[in-house]
């Protein structure tokens, strides 16, 4: 089994529901779940990076960068364990502002000089994923798409929804 880091973009309005009724963000995710086989790819809401959000993190740890569009920032609160701890929400205008402090920096600048062997001694999980001659590509697949799915929550103003299962 392993973590998968998991998004839900959420309107102003719903974030502002989701810190005002507990309970409520749980509800709408199965809700918006239901619906997400319908959307087109520029109308989905969920995102996931699975097992390769430490990775990630990692990464920008090593160039001095915010890690909030990848944990979240606030516990919803009154909300309860979703799997590896409460959900986190990130603020549409925090979301925008780490945006920018990323900037356009493509993988290979993020990972620049690092090796899948540093991420095995450095104990990133899944340890056992950094043994697989192509785990950095698949890294970067997933930097790649989440940077898709950031800067279109940017685009609609959105906040997030995160959380670890």
């Amino acid at each position: 089994m392993s973590i998968v880091g998991s998004y839900l973009r959420l309107s102003p309005a719903e974030f502002a529901r989701a810190l005002e009724s507990p309970g409520w963000a749980r509800e709408f995710k199965q809700e918006q779940a239901a619906l997400e086989h319908r959307r087109g790819p520029s109308e989905l809401r969920f995102h996931d990076t699975g097992k390769s959000w430490a990775g990630l993190a990692h990464l920008l740890a090593r160039r001095g960068l915010s890690g909030c569009l990848l944990d979240g920032e606030d516990e919803l609160p009154g909300d309860e364990d979703w799997g590896y701890g409460p959900p986190r929400l990130l603020a549409p205008d925090r979301l925008a502002a780490a945006l920018d402090e990323w900037g356009e920096l493509p993988f290979d600048a993020l990972a620049d000089g690092v090796t899948a062997a540093e991420l095995a001694a450095a104990e990133v999980y899944p340890v056992r994923m950094w043994d697989d001659p192509f785990a950095l590509e698949q890294l970067s697949a997933h930097w790649t798409d989440l940077r898709r799915y950031l800067d279109r929550t940017a685009r609609y103003r959105h906040g997030l929804l995160i959380w670890y299962s």
